[in-house]
């Protein structure tokens, strides 16, 4: 290893200091990399190479610290089976904790999260910043690989193919655990307004036409029910991923591995993560089959379709305040506009909608990813990698802010919500039990044409006393039909 100063010329205006450099090389040539950074040549190729969305392995912390794992837990297995000294395991593994426990040195993750190669740009950039963390540690300069070498001692056992697959995996089942929060505080504030809205009466709609009546609490409670229904499901999902390929090397053949490092490593991986883990009976097909990924991917989807279509609901409730349905009011938590005074608009619902389409989107993607693999090995798992966990994080902190910005501080209109049922002719089909289905017809179609409400024609042609109108239209009688008078019982 050695260092120099940057010849580069001084900037207009500006005078600082010549940059210190290092120089490593490759099989491309010499490169001068900076000397206080701890990532090495191969990383500086990547970052050249593919300069794509500017999100870099660093960004998703969860995944930096599954990649620390991996390689802790190798390091483990490694030095028990004699594949390495105790002193360089030792000095490793100190390494990985610094990022793993202390959360230091995401920054140095710097690749891009689309790239190709099968993610070995992002496997060589962990095996370097890891062996700089150590040499340091060990009292040795950064670069000086002959005492800790990034691909012979940090990667010894592995290959990009059964790490960064299982890295992912980890990362994935690490960062449901924040969605799965949010959406029990989401399904807790729908059950919540189920409770408050359980006594408000209110108009049922089918195609966006008046339907039968429902209360605004029921209407909630389905919210909170379709949510915990994804909690089961996400959990389901990240089951399926505890199926790992680490130990397969580079096709699932563990060539370069000890016979017995695949289990033990598996084992160490388990221990040091807290999570449950378990060796793909089939190594080759483990390392080329992206099925877990896709199945985890819809069920994102299905969360974000449900969480979309609550928040159109949303929006087309708060509709108004005038001229739409106007049932509920959201809360008001900016202008809505630059030229209308005093409008508001339901903002949180609508970068809802944005995440989920973004998450759909991101689905279709992986599925793409997953079929264009070829042979033993999926060159497209960075993509996949990039795309559910931008769809985690994203739908992390939606369903988090329409908990806390919108749900919880929703209002309902109890006046509006009983004026529209005593003016809908949707109550027209509660008469069906007790008049038929013709005398209910006409009802309604008499109630259409007058514009008169269902009630004032029953008393008129005397179908139904006052008391028994009152009684029929009650509440527990509108939205439990168990309760409702059967056909024959007569008016009463």
């Amino acid at each position: 290893m050695t260092e120099h100063s940057s010849d580069e010329p001084e900037a207009q205006g500006v005078a600082p200091g010549p940059q210190r450099l290092r120089w490593e090389s490759d099989l491309l040539g010499a490169v001068g990399i900076p000397a206080d950074v701890y990532w090495g040549v191969h990383t500086h190729r990547a970052v050249e190479n593919f300069p794509i969305t500017g999100i870099a392995v660093g960004h998703y912390a969860e995944f930096v610290r599954a990649l620390a794992l991996v390689k802790h837990a190798a390091v483990r297995a490694n030095c028990q089976l004699g594949s390495i000294s105790a002193q360089k395991a030792e000095a490793i593994e100190a390494a990985c904790e610094e990022i793993t426990v202390k959360q230091r040195f995401h920054d140095q993750f710097i690749v891009d999260m689309i790239q190709g190669g099968a993610g070995t740009s992002t496997n060589m950039n962990a095996n370097e910043v890891i062996a700089n963390i150590a040499l340091e540690l060990s009292g040795h300069q950064k670069g000086d690989y002959r005492h800790i070498h990034p691909n012979d001692d940090v990667n010894i056992s592995q290959s990009t193919n059964d790490v960064f697959p299982t890295a992912l995996r980890l990362a994935l089942i690490l960062s449901s655990d924040p969605l799965l929060a949010a959406l029990d505080q989401l399904a807790y504030a729908f059950k919540r307004k189920g409770v408050e809205f359980a006594d408000v009466l209110k108009v049922g709609r089918t195609q966006l036409q008046d339907a039968v009546p429902v209360t605004m609490g029921q209407e909630f409670d389905a919210y909170c029910t379709t949510i915990r229904e994804d909690v089961a499901r996400l959990r389901e999902a990240a089951d399926l991923l505890r199926e790992i390929n680490l130990g397969a090397t580079a096709i699932g053949t563990g060539i370069t591995a000890d016979a017995r490092y695949a289990q033990l490593v598996v084992e160490e991986l388990s221990r040091l993560s807290g999570q449950r883990l378990v060796l793909a009976s089939n190594l080759i097909e483990a390392t080329s089959d992206m099925g877990g990924f896709v199945l985890f991917s819809g069920v994102l989807k299905r969360i974000a379709v449900k969480l979309s279509k609550i928040c159109n609901d949303l929006r087309l409730l708060s509709s108004g305040p005038r001229a739409g349905l106007a049932e509920i009011q959201l809360p008001a938590v900016q202008a809505g506009s630059s030229i209308m005074p005093g409008k508001v608009n339901p903002v949180i619902p609508e970068v809802v909608n944005q995440v989920a389409f973004m998450v759909i989107g991101h689905d279709l993607t992986v599925t793409f990813c997953a079929e264009g693999g070829q042979l033993q090995l999926n060159a497209f798992e960075p993509t996949i990698g990039y795309c559910l966990l931008s769809s985690l994080k994203h739908l992390t902190s939606a369903v988090t802010v329409l908990s806390e910005r919108c749900v919880n501080g929703i209002t309902v209109d109890r006046e509006r919500c009983l004026a529209m049922v005593q003016d809908s002719i949707g109550l027209v089909t509660a008469l069906v039990p007790l008049l038929g289905y013709e005398a209910s017809s006409r009802v309604a179609k008499r109630a259409l044409a007058e514009k008169r409400r269902v009630g004032d024609i029953l008393i008129e042609e005397q179908l139904l006393t006052p008391a028994k109108l009152e009684e029929l239209f009650r509440i527990e009688n509108m939205t439990a039909p168990s309760r409702m008078p059967m056909l024959g019982t007569g008016a009463g």
